[in-house]
């Protein structure tokens, strides 16, 4: 009997530590020949548009820069399908399936935001290109990006409003199911009242969910309100059709958005209603700023045979930001990945230079871009200081 109970000891045990081993192993990192980096995008979905103009950067930049370490880069590509769960089941496939060494993603902050937490577990670094809510890297050490944030784009834009525009009453439309426009939507109306210094200066406040088509009831309501400008930001198919809605139902005032109506899907759905709508993103192709903004082009307009988009631009440097970090850190070790990245300061970028602050957020200038003759065009630039 006691030579039983001890060999039930034994093993009970050697199956705890093999168990322990095993949990321990899981956290380590492990060298490979090949360097595996994950793009974590909407392929399908509401979102699909923005996450092909990511996708495009990411591949471009492997195509130019496929080796670091001497050893192969490997991308894995996953689909969020433009949903926050769907999101979280992408990001996880990545970490505890794929066992890449960092993350580029995602296009919709409300995806990037639904796979904090699995990155952060994981100690797996990611690189956004282009969410911009600040919820993305609050607390989290291992999600980072390579754009500004919203509180310095709704400020951007409520400036534009109120100085160059000289409006006194703004509208709001906004999609609500979207963290992204949710949140933009807040910081342009502080900005906006604290500029105006009227707290009734947003003399509307309308939503709407991501795939409605129909905005008759919210744009009737807004009209009777008379605003001077329209602040719209949201996905790009719901904004060319709220804007084409707009102009059929007489209102002429100047409608903005933001980031993320930089697709062609936009203009092939607004067509000539939305000329004239001005909106903020990340870099414009007629003012390249680096040399490596220089490189970018000339590939992707050799590549593609078109002009990129701002997001395709951050997407590149996503990538370039990954390299260079696991290069300083002479490790494809995801936590000294995550310790490089963090330390990154005046990287010249495609889109920029590009130094990451105590939050985990690029410092970076904003640029300001209509919609002239079917085309986006630079209007302006402005730096976070101004």
């Amino acid at each position: 009997m006691r030579k039983k109970i001890s060999l039930l000891l034994v093993l009970a045990v050697s199956t705890s530590l093999t168990l322990a081993g095993c949990k321990q192993k899981s956290k380590e990192y492990v060298e490979s020949d090949v360097i595996k980096i994950g793009v974590f995008e909407p392929m399908t979905g509401a979102n699909a548009a923005g996450g092909e103009l990511e996708v495009e950067g990411v591949k471009l930049a492997n195509k130019l820069y496929p080796t670091v370490l001497g050893k192969k880069i490997e991308l894995v590509f996953t689909d969020n399908k433009s949903d926050k769960v769907e999101a979280a089941t992408a990001a996880a496939n990545l970490v505890e399936k794929e066992k890449v060494n960092a993350i580029i993603g995602s296009w919709g902050s409300g995806n990037s935001m639904a796979a904090g937490d699995i990155v952060m577990d994981a100690k797996v670094p990611a690189v956004a290109a282009s969410a911009t809510n600040p919820l993305v890297t609050a607390g989290n050490d291992y999600y980072f990006r390579v754009c500004f944030i919203d509180p310095f784009q709704g400020t951007v834009m409520a400036k534009y409003a109120a100085n160059t525009l000289k409006a006194k009453k703004v509208a709001l439309l906004q999609e609500v199911s979207s963290d992204y426009s949710v949140g933009i939507s807040k910081f342009f109306s502080d900005a906006f009242k604290d500029l105006t210094g009227d707290k009734d200066a947003i003399v509307a406040k309308s939503s709407y969910n991501t795939g409605d088509q129909d905005f008759t009831a919210q744009l009737t309501n807004i009209k009777m309100q008379n605003p001077d400008v329209i602040f719209a930001p949201g996905n790009f198919t719901e904004g060319a059709l709220i804007i084409k809605q707009a102009r059929q139902l007489g209102i002429t005032v100047p409608i903005l958005g933001g980031d993320t109506w930089e697709t062609p899907e936009f203009l092939e759905i607004g067509q000539k209603a939305v000329e004239g709508t001005v909106f903020s993103t990340f870099f414009a192709t007629e003012t390249p700023i680096t040399e490596e903004s220089k490189t970018f082009l000339d590939a992707y307009r050799k590549e593609y045979n078109k002009e990129p988009a701002a997001v395709t631009a951050l997407s590149y440097d996503a990538y370039l930001v990954i390299i260079n970090a696991i290069e300083r850190a002479n490790s494809a070790d995801p936590v000294k990945i995550r310790d490089e990245i963090a330390k990154t300061a005046k990287f010249p970028g495609a889109a920029g230079y590009i130094t990451i602050d105590e939050n985990n957020n690029a410092v970076k200038d904003a640029v300001l871009k209509v919609v002239k003759d079917g085309k986006f065009t630079y209007l302006d630039t402005i730096k976070p200081e101004e």
